[in-house]
């Protein structure tokens, strides 16, 4: 029986910068940080690649977790940090707010980078930004509680 999506996995060449940045702004907390090294049968084999190493943290916050991976091995091949939202694969995750403005503006003086301040759909008000990999993040606010 499914029970629910349990998280979104983002591999990142910087795994201490990207845990400062979702914990530190969006108040997600650590709940596991594990290394593994090669010679990891199982991590091979579930992630499709031989010789496979690095660190993953696990971040949670009411219930929704990310995973951040760093892998030593094998090299990975570097992400657009400019990657339109369009392009194929994940292209955002979204938190959603109570005060969108008031998040908005305390995101953006703690650096994040957003396309633009948000915008008013009539029954949400949102926007979008990058983390410091340049995954889009998303920002909502329901302004009507039947529409979310």
């Amino acid at each position: 029986m499914f029970k629910g999506m349990h998280h979104t996995a983002i591999s990142t060449p910087d795994l201490d910068r990207l845990v400062r940045f979702y914990c530190d702004l969006f108040d997600f907390e650590v709940t596991m940080d594990w290394n593994w090294d090669k010679g990891n049968a199982n991590m091979d084999r579930t992630h499709a690649l031989p010789d496979t190493s690095g660190r993953v943290v696990m971040i949670e916050r009411e219930g929704a977790r990310l995973e951040l991976f760093q892998y030593r091995t094998p090299s990975p091949n570097p992400a657009d940090p400019e990657r339109r939202n369009v392009d194929h694969g994940i292209s955002h995750l979204c938190f959603e707010y109570d005060d969108v403005e008031a998040a908005f503006a305390r995101l953006q003086a703690s650096g994040m980078r957003f396309h633009c301040e948000p915008a008013d759909y009539g029954t949400a008000k949102c926007t979008y930004g990058r983390d410091p990999d340049g995954n889009v993040i998303e920002i909502i606010e329901y302004l009507d509680a039947g529409s979310a």
